[in-house]
């Protein structure tokens, strides 16, 4: 990119930075007020000392000097100055430092994937990545988590469906026990992204919202895929015991096939629950 180029996205850098600097009081971030100040919002030092950056530099990021931000010291900015999701991307993106994962659009799915997913029905089955976001899901998995909301579904990922959803609890029978091994298997995942902002946030917002998430986390179990029996509740079809496996894929290493297997002859019976009434 040309110096041409990149001299508006620094000034547009340095005029969010201040913008959102402007919007904070020192009470917001528990500091005290002080004298009466000329501008309103933080002063430049207040945010570089909340975010553990120097003062200079900070500066230099506001005035869009050519400097180095790496998505760490980008993600400590953000988190002083309270963005939401939309405004970190878009600061990461002003700083060119865009987050190396930003969620996994279905066309990134190798085609022969989506086949064989929705070749699996009546067994129900997703495709999810190693953050367990759901990419992609056949009839029949639909058919087993309908009504699991009780508004419709913002997250399509099956940890944060379950700390977040007031009703899981009543449907999924073995919720305490199956949801202390996920979040098991992100701490393990999250060992090999470290740092990534795309993890960090996602990390950080559930720990903002979960209580629970958050008793899980603190105790940094890590465990590996294995088979796992899920009871689940289902509001037309009932009681139903499953066998949940997840299958690697040698050539797209960041994805798994998850699959339900009935566990009794009850749960067999009321396949494919795709056709029962909603």
């Amino acid at each position: 990119m040309t110096e041409t180029a990149i001299r508006p996205r620094r000034a547009a850098l340095g005029g969010f930075l201040k913008a959102r600097r402007a919007r904070l009081s020192p009470q917001d971030v528990g500091l005290p007020p002080g004298p009466r100040r000329r501008t309103p919002g933080l002063r430049r030092e207040e945010v570089a000392l909340l975010a553990g950056v120097g003062i200079t530099w900070y500066t230099w990021l506001e005035q869009g000097r050519p400097i180095n931000a790496s998505g760490q010291v980008l993600d400590a900015v953000a988190r002083t100055l309270r963005l939401d999701r939309a405004e970190r991307e878009h600061l990461y993106r002003l700083a060119e430092a865009t987050p190396a994962r930003t969620g996994v659009r279905p066309t990134d799915v190798p085609g022969a994937l989506v086949e064989i997913l929705h070749g699996l029905d009546p067994l129900p089955a997703s495709l999810t990545n190693m953050r367990f976001d759901v990419i992609d899901s056949n009839a029949a998995h639909r058919g087993l988590f309908v009504g699991w909301h009780g508004l419709p579904c913002v997250h399509r990922n099956l940890l944060w469906c379950c700390v977040t959803e007031p009703q899981a609890r009543e449907r999924f029978l073995n919720y305490d026990e199956e949801v202390a091994h996920l979040v098991a298997r992100l701490r393990s995942s999250y060992g090999r992204y470290v740092g990534d902002p795309s993890w960090e946030e996602d990390i950080r917002r559930l720990l903002d919202i979960s209580p629970e998430f958050t008793d899980l986390w603190a105790r940094h179990e890590v465990a590996e895929p294995s088979v796992r029996t899920h009871h689940f509740r289902h509001p037309a079809a009932g009681d139903l015991i499953f066998e949940r496996t997840e299958l690697t894929i040698a050539s797209a290493t960041e994805f798994r096939i998850t699959v339900y297997t009935p566990q009794n002859d009850e749960t067999r019976d009321r396949l494919p629950l795709s056709r029962l009434p909603t």
